[in-house]
């Protein structure tokens, strides 16, 4: 047996050791850019498209939801990509309403949106990212199932009496 890493594994290798440099290289970088950022905007903003903003990121927010649940029914394989994505959504949607808020009752209705809605489901979907395998599992046998009582129904029903 030999000890050489398989070519396979030598790309995996060689991979992984690019995705480092780049985002590291990334995370980096965005140091001095947040420190400028930082510094530099001003502390409010006037926009004109502000409903827009808003009812396109919740429409990205519903369809990584559907995704997540259509993922989760049908045992797809981008269950941990969807459900990640779902959560960071919703992560990034309880930051904004936090700090685009009025003082008083409507950062107060932010606050309870973000800690009894918001986090909680984005905690639920980065778990289920993590736990996909054996939700896959689950869904598999859940498809099979279904897709064998479907075959036992259209067997009886084509029986001739």
């Amino acid at each position: 047996m030999s000890s050489e890493p398989s070519p396979r594994r030598l790309r995996a290798i060689h991979l992984r050791r690019r995705a480092l440099l780049v985002y590291g290289a990334f995370a980096l970088a965005l140091v001095p850019w947040t420190a400028y950022l930082t510094d530099s905007l001003p502390s409010t903003h006037r926009t004109t498209h502000w409903d827009v903003l808003w009812a396109g990121f919740d429409i990205g927010l519903i369809a990584s939801g559907v995704a997540t649940a259509v993922a989760i029914l049908r045992g797809w394989r981008a269950l941990p990509i969807c459900a990640s994505i779902t959560g960071t959504l919703l992560v990034c949607d309880a930051w904004f309403d936090l700090l685009t808020s009025s003082p008083g009752s409507e950062r107060a209705w932010a606050g309870v949106e973000a800690l009894l809605a918001e986090l909680p489901l984005a905690f639920f979907s980065f778990w289920v990212a993590r736990d996909a395998s054996s939700l896959e599992a689950v869904a598999q046998r859940s498809v099979a199932e279904r897709r064998l009582r479907r075959a036992a129904r259209f067997s009886a029903s084509s029986r001739v009496p």
